[in-house]
């Protein structure tokens, strides 16, 4: 007698005739089924958008020896003709009236100054801030440097990462529009260095900062000095590294049957259940409950 393959079958069949729908199934069954769709809808979101995972290390990333920065910043009361950046730093460097990629445009009826530049500073200790050093002898009559920061970033763009975007420019929307004339501002930020790592591998290099501030009223031997908004940096040796991460696609799989098969045996338990307990009780009413 030859070998009947379907011996090996251990999903058999039921024949139509001999099964019983109820109402509790069909409920069961649609609920199993709409619990079944949220579950691979969540699974299948979380597989797609990978996961940032962070760690720290001793490093001095990339091979620039400069990092970019970017100043955005509002002064209410000062006229653009007085407004310039210097820039200085330990290594020796002493820039007054910085002018390359500078955008400076009149506010307030020109009584004020939209001020924007871009510029490139070396990775040691030092300082950039916004003066009227640069309009040499030319000085106002009274200086003030009453502001509003819109940015304050170095490195690169890290805009539409799963990060807090907030620690790569917290400057921004700090309000000093109520400050006194002839008053300097000093912010001291404390750099971090920060990578990020691509699925790709491809990596790009930004710095996040925290800051403290003071303002004060300086006083030289010839009298009263000129105020300025100072922004004074140390780059720490500490780097911060955020890298993609995406779970192996068998892991996917593997969650998915796990998924199915686990709601449909629970579902089947709840509906044995259900289905059992109705026949008792019929049983009852009945009085045939022994």
């Amino acid at each position: 007698m030859p070998f009947d393959f379907r011996r090996l079958d251990v999903y058999r069949k039921i024949p139509k005739d001999l099964t019983q729908p109820t109402y509790a199934g069909a409920a069961v069954s649609v609920i199993s089924a709409l619990f079944i769709s949220f579950l691979l809808l969540s699974e299948f979101y979380s597989f797609i958008v990978p996961d940032v995972v962070s760690e720290l290390y001793v490093d001095n990333p990339g091979e620039v020896e400069r990092l970019n920065v970017r100043v955005n910043i509002s002064l209410l009361r000062l006229p653009c003709s007085f407004v310039g950046l210097d820039i200085q730093d330990d290594m020796g460097r002493h820039e007054v009236g910085y002018v390359d990629d500078t955008i400076k445009e009149p506010i307030n009826g020109g009584a004020g100054c939209h001020f924007q530049s871009g510029f490139r500073i070396n990775k040691v200790p030092g300082n950039f801030h916004v003066s009227t050093h640069a309009a040499g002898m030319n000085q106002p009559q009274k200086v003030d440097f009453a502001h509003i920061i819109h940015e304050v970033t170095l490195g690169v763009d890290l805009q539409n990462k799963s990060l807090d975007l907030a620690a790569f420019n917290p400057l921004g929307g700090k309000d000093h529009s109520d400050s006194k004339a002839d008053q300097s501002h000093d912010y001291y930020l404390q750099i971090v260095p920060t990578v990020y790592k691509h699925l790709s591998g491809v990596e790009d290099i930004s710095y996040q900062y925290t800051f403290a501030y003071k303002h004060y009223s300086a006083f030289g031997h010839g009298g009263r000095s000129m105020p300025a908004i100072w922004f004074r940096y140390e780059i720490s040796p500490i780097t911060v590294k955020y890298h993609e991460k995406r779970a192996p696609f068998y892991t996917f799989i593997t969650t998915i049957c796990a998924i199915v098969g686990g709601t449909f045996t629970v579902a089947g338990i709840i509906d044995s259940f259900i289905f059992t307990a109705a026949e008792v009780f019929k049983k009852a009413e009945l009085g045939k409950l022994s």
